[in-house]
């Protein structure tokens, strides 16, 4: 059941009712996981086989098996209710590194076999499906979870995730400096930011919109690792590095939100492939349980 943002939006601010989420997503959550579960069983063999989606497979089976056992109890039972926030709790804690992990998978499939152009078409397809499902789905636990826990650790001008007034202008430097910082982690350097706004609905004033800050926030986290890699390994030998210049423009209709960098560019030859989960301009990385997370290398940063 596909839900907007004014959807989600107005049944938290005006009728937010803890008894109608639960009996939604009782039934909702399990019929979403049960899909995908479907769909991983008819990828190749070899992939299924890979430790890494083995891996992924278990904690969708374990969380649908988890969100099952709500189907016959009563939403007017205050203790159902309280132990499903939990539940949403530990699914989405179990599905923290779902996305390295089913990238992971990926790698491992490309370095026991050549990927068809056919395989690669159905990889993509799948995997589109496959991480809409992941951000759906936690974007549906997430505004129960914050809506209705009994620990009030979301922002109070949230209504769940998503902030009815979310300053963009105020995401780009956040995301830049998680960015910054796992350059400099890799670079011991990192180019610095050139923030320019305009906003053409009322001039002057800061960009406001409705979103979820979190999902601008990971898109721009992703181009800016990016920019920082190609300008730092491009202007290696240069005296300074360039700044990555971000203009943000909000229209009558839509927000635009460009990022240019001095990298050196994409070669044509390659421009086809950069949106392919199966490739990545970056050595591939090594996945190990330390919090360090490896700047490229995965494939999953553009296409997502």
């Amino acid at each position: 059941s596909p839900l907007s943002i004014k959807q989600l939006l107005d049944f938290g601010s005006e009728n937010a009712c803890e008894r109608t989420s639960f009996a939604f997503l009782r039934q909702e959550l399990p019929v979403r996981l049960a899909n995908i579960l479907k769909e991983i069983d008819i990828l190749p063999d070899r992939l299924v086989n890979t430790s890494s989606v083995q891996l992924v497979k278990s904690w969708y089976i374990q969380s649908l098996m988890d969100l099952v056992e709500f189907h016959e109890k009563s939403p007017e039972d205050q203790k159902a209710l309280s132990d499903f926030v939990d539940t949403l709790i530990k699914v989405r804690n179990r599905h923290h590194n779902v996305v390295p992990t089913m990238a992971q998978g990926i790698i491992e499939y490309k370095d026991g076999c050549t990927v068809d152009p056919v395989t690669n078409q159905n990889l993509q397809y799948f995997l589109d499906r496959f991480y809409m499902n992941r951000i759906s789905t936690r974007m549906l636990m997430n505004q129960h979870i914050l809506l209705f826990s009994d620990s009030q650790t979301g922002n109070p001008t949230h209504i769940g995730s998503i902030d009815p007034n979310c300053d963009v202008a105020a995401v780009v430097p956040d995301a830049f400096e998680c960015s910054k910082m796992l350059c400099d982690q890799y670079y011991l350097t990192s180019p610095e930011l050139k923030l320019t706004q305009v906003n053409g609905k009322s001039p002057g004033q800061p960009i406001h919109i409705v979103y979820v800050p979190s999902h601008l926030h990971h898109m721009l986290f992703e181009l800016f690792k990016n920019a920082m890699r190609a300008t730092v390994e491009h202007q290696e030998n240069w005296p300074s590095l360039t700044p990555i210049e971000v203009t943000v423009v909000l229209g009558k209709e839509d927000l635009t939100i460009k990022i240019s960098d001095r990298g050196g560019g994409v070669p044509l030859r390659i421009i086809d492939r950069l949106f392919s989960y199966t490739y990545s301009t970056a050595p591939t990385p090594v996945m190990d349980n330390s919090r360090n997370a490896p700047l490229a290398g995965f494939g999953y940063g553009l296409p997502i």
